[in-house]
């Protein structure tokens, strides 16, 4: 039996840059051989078409695989072992594994996954790395109530625990073995000492740190942890198996669904987004756009009030021009006036 495969685990809070920082590791990888796991919430495969063509030689088109449509945490037996075993049944097997978890997801049940009997002897977890958006946190977006964080922050006390999205939060930083924050470039150096003094206080001892702008970060600071993270569980109980027991969690807290629009003007769209994740408290959107004289196609990734939008590739030959959007939040979301809301660009 040769080594084991390597497994990188990248989680975070919905918008912190995930797959931005992803797709910069895959740009960079200095001839290994990389396999990526997707788990996209929603049921519009954003994620891989962002990737997708970043880092062809490093990560081919094959060795990209999406779970869509379920949180991973809460598939584990139903998609995750399976898509491992076929992944480590291919003659051409990865120098390494790299995991892009939801942002909903709890990272612990997919930590201990790796102890599962079929999987166990043929990777491990070489790190678990969760990414978090500074200026979000320094603006306290991670919450629902966004008021009472903003008097909460004044206090200089950002997290609010009570609500599904702090524990949520929480539970990340306490998976982690290195946490990139993310966007420094967004919080001056009086913003981010905060915010890295409340990371510091959530996260266990001896988790690394390490600032990223636009989720540029040295590979050599991604890769080669060698930590073993699923022989190292104490410390890394979510709040939820804390006071449940161990019991699997619901996503009841939090709704999503998709949108597809004709083609349409970039600043009336842009703005439209913005007016709408004001108006009923998005926490995320995300997606393609078709605009209208343009021979590529927008790509579009919005968390709290900040719409980022760049044009990613060109249309392929025949592929179908329009708008495609995820809009995610907090339970119940009106898809109704959301929908309405985008259909008015």
């Amino acid at each position: 039996m040769s080594e084991k495969i390597p497994v990188t685990v990248i989680t975070g809070f919905l918008g912190s840059g995930k797959t931005t920082l992803v797709r910069h590791l895959l740009g960079h990888a200095k001839g290994k051989r990389i396999a990526l796991i997707i788990n996209e919430f929603g049921d519009i495969g954003v994620d891989k078409e962002v990737l997708a063509g970043c880092g062809d030689e490093t990560c081919r088109e094959e060795d990209m695989i999406e779970l869509a449509n379920g949180c991973i945490c809460c598939t584990v037996a139903d998609d995750f072992i399976p898509t491992m075993k076929t992944l480590l049944g291919r003659a051409e097997r990865p120098d390494h594994i790299v995991i892009e978890t939801s942002g909903l997801a709890l990272p612990q049940p997919l930590i201990r996954a790796f102890n599962w009997p079929e999987i166990k002897t043929e990777v491990t977890i070489d790190g678990v790395v969760t990414v978090v958006d500074a200026a979000a946190l320094s603006e306290g977006r991670f919450a629902s109530d966004e008021d009472a964080v903003d008097e909460q922050r004044k206090a200089d006390s950002m997290l609010d625990h009570e609500t599904p999205l702090g524990e949520l939060f929480k539970d990340q930083l306490i998976s982690a073995d290195l946490i990139i924050v993310n966007k420094t470039d967004l919080v001056d150096e009086a913003g981010l000492a905060p915010v890295e003094a409340e990371l510091r206080a959530a996260m266990r001892p001896g988790t690394g740190i390490v600032r990223a702008a636009n989720g540029h970060v040295d590979i050599v600071a991604l890769l080669g942890l060698g930590m073993a993270s699923e022989d190292d569980l104490d410390g890394r109980e979510s709040a939820h198996e804390l006071e449940h027991g161990g019991e699997g969690h619901e996503h009841d807290d939090f709704d999503s669904f998709s949108i597809r629009l004709p083609a349409g003007n970039r600043e009336a769209l842009l703005k439209t987004i913005e007016e709408t994740i004001r108006t009923h408290d998005v926490l995320r959107l995300k997606g393609f756009a078709a605009i209208e004289g343009a021979p590529a196609r927008l790509a579009i990734q919005a968390v709290g009030p900040r719409v980022n939008a760049y044009f990613d590739r060109p249309w392929k030959d025949g592929e179908k021009r329009e708008t495609a959007l995820v809009v995610i939040g907090e339970s119940p979301l009106d898809r109704d006036a959301i929908t309405a809301s985008l259909q008015a660009a």
